[in-house]
């Protein structure tokens, strides 16, 4: 009786909820304006974020870190359009994942989510009407993924220092450190304003290796920052701007009954991995994504070379917060 008291009192109840609203609703829409045909018309984009939903629930990588370069990249997509549709379709995946990150309770750094969320509000504004028309969207791909590769590899060696003590959320937080997460916050916000995320594993790198925060307590909590900033950004284009083209409409539609399963199952089998395993899983995304986009943009020597300057920059970078990491009292 007792274990099955347990399995329904830890039953994600709010997450089956949601589910049943979403597609309930999906589908009388979709029915309403016959529109089922679009289904056929996206079967690229269906694919794609079967796995990039599977990724941004289970990692500090949001979906469009693998829809960004393979939409613009390789079908030939709208840089544009690409980031509206990953701000909506993560309004709806990412959601699902917060929803049940919250309804099974698992464990996550409050006072990272806040004060980061506060600041990446105030990117993603800032981004969106001044940095966008600055960057040409291949060369901000390869700073992205070349800069996440670097990381990749501190990390590799931060697991291998067996003194390193591991926390699941920051220690003795003082006013110097929420300065330090409203400014991580804004830059991620900047971020996020060029590819539709960002903000999660560009914070999610500071925590890990400055604060010593468990990735398995981080990457829940970045998942939730990134599902608000996303809502926000869905809202900013679709209501405030309203640049967001029929053509991604369609593809939100398309993808919304895949999102909102795969992102929490990346959620929940991310949960029973172990540390170990986790951080191996984290190597793998990494790898993948830099191997992935090399193979789309085949950069040129100059591009290529920019790439290796990168990663070096990023390693020393990385390196150099993690020798003078927050002392832990």
């Amino acid at each position: 009786m007792k274990v099955i008291k347990s399995k329904i009192k830890n039953f994600p109840w709010l997450y089956w909820i949601y589910l049943f609203i979403v597609l309930t609703a999906w589908f009388a829409y979709m029915k309403a304006n016959d529109l089922f045909y679009i289904l056929d018309e996206n079967i690229a984009i269906i694919i794609t974020m079967v796995f990039g939903s599977f990724i941004a629930g289970s990692s500090p990588e949001g979906s469009a870190s693998i829809a960004y370069p393979i939409f613009t990249l390789y079908l030939d997509i709208m840089p544009d359009v690409a980031r509206n549709f990953a701000f909506a379709i993560q309004s709806i995946g990412m959601t699902s994942a917060s929803i049940f990150i919250l309804n099974k309770k698992i464990k996550v750094d409050w006072n990272y989510i806040i004060y980061v969320t506060i600041g990446g509000l105030f990117g993603l504004v800032l981004g969106t009407y001044f940095f966008i028309p600055l960057v040409k969207p291949m060369v901000a791909k390869l700073i992205f993924v070349s800069l996440w590769l670097s990381f990749g590899i501190i990390l590799y060696f931060e697991h291998r220092d067996q003194s390193r003590i591991i926390k699941d959320y920051i220690i003795n937080i003082r006013q110097r450190d929420i300065l330090y997460l409203l400014i991580l916050g804004l830059v991620g916000g900047c971020i996020s304003s060029l590819f539709g995320t960002g903000i999660n594993i560009f914070t999610f790198c500071f925590m890990v290796i400055y604060y010593n925060v468990n990735e398995k307590v981080a990457t829940p909590s970045s998942i939730i920052i990134m599902t608000i900033e996303t809502i926000f950004g869905f809202f900013l284009h679709a209501v405030v701007i309203r640049d967001m083209t029929p053509a991604t409409y369609n593809m939100w539609l398309s993808c919304i009954p895949i999102v909102v399963f795969f992102a929490p199952l990346g959620t929940f089998i991310m949960n029973k991995l172990s540390n170990k395993h986790f951080s191996h899983f984290l190597y793998f995304i990494f790898i993948i994504q830099y191997v992935g986009a090399m193979f789309v943009i085949r950069p040129g020597l100059g591009y290529s070379l920019l790439s290796v300057g990168i990663i070096i920059c990023g390693i020393v970078f990385f390196r150099i917060i993690s020798k003078n990491k927050k002392v832990i009292i």
